[in-house]
């Protein structure tokens, strides 16, 4: 579909968040086992990612697999796995047709040995694409990464590399897995649910959110451009007044 033209292209988020939901309950929806609607939850990640590159979003992060996940039945996970697997080496060659460069969050070194080594080959392959960052939040937690910083800084403090008063809010964004990226602008969450799920939790303070009943498999660029037509709606305070914001503009 074409882009909507009632957008302000100077508000366009730098960085869009999703988390992708609502898989299984589309297929149930179907009559057909979990694993049906995380298939067909591809195409949307397809669609979505070329709708942010066209509007020219910088980045965009998508909660793939969570640490939670984990949890799941054997053989869902293991369809997840398989299905990772196959979509990035199918997909790499148009990510480098779109200039998009493909990087990962989260404790990838726990996911299976092939999952791993397409990721590094797509990675690899793609590191020199600027158009966008399409960022992949797999086996991740903030929890578990916020913790992961507070363990680094320690050890900083401990070495004498830092002092107490060193301390500040810099240098914990420093430390986490997504220091190279800029806090989310706008979060996404489909299928009707209101929670972050240990998502993004240190970066998100003051990111807008945009909640949608529609299930991910169904979610498509017309419903991206809704989601950030509401987010040009808000007035991004930051713990100003609106006063305050108005004289900046």
């Amino acid at each position: 579909m074409p882009i909507d033209t009632t957008l302000d292209k100077n508000r366009i988020p730098r960085h869009i968040a999703v988390i992708m939901d609502g898989n299984g309950r589309w297929a149930k929806k179907q009559g057909k086992f979990r694993v049906f609607g995380h298939q067909h939850g591809v195409q949307s990640v397809k669609d979505i990612t070329e709708g942010a590159a066209e509007l020219g979003v910088e980045y965009l992060t998508l909660y793939a697999f969570s640490t939670e996940n984990w949890n799941r039945p054997k053989i869902e996970v293991n369809a997840l796995m398989t299905l990772l697997v196959k979509t990035i080496k199918r997909e790499t060659e148009t990510l480098m047709k779109n200039q998009i460069r493909l990087t990962t969050i989260g404790q990838v070194d726990t996911l299976p040995k092939d999952c791993q080594e397409e990721l590094r080959q797509a990675i690899e392959a793609t590191k020199d694409n600027t158009r966008m960052a399409l960022i992949l939040a797999l086996s991740y937690s903030a929890k578990w990464d916020i913790v992961n910083s507070v363990k680094e800084i320690a050890q900083r403090y401990k070495h004498g590399e830092i002092a107490l008063e060193d301390i500040d809010e810099e240098l914990i964004s420093g430390s986490l897995s997504t220091r190279t990226i800029p806090d989310p602008d706008l979060m996404i969450r489909t299928s009707g649910e209101h929670r972050i799920s240990n998502y993004l939790l240190w970066e998100m303070a003051y990111s807008e959110f945009y909640f949608t009943d529609v299930l991910w498999p169904d979610f498509r660029k017309e419903h991206l451009h809704e989601a950030i037509a509401n987010y040009q709606q808000r007035e991004r305070r930051f713990g100003k007044t609106g006063e305050q914001v108005s004289e900046v503009k």
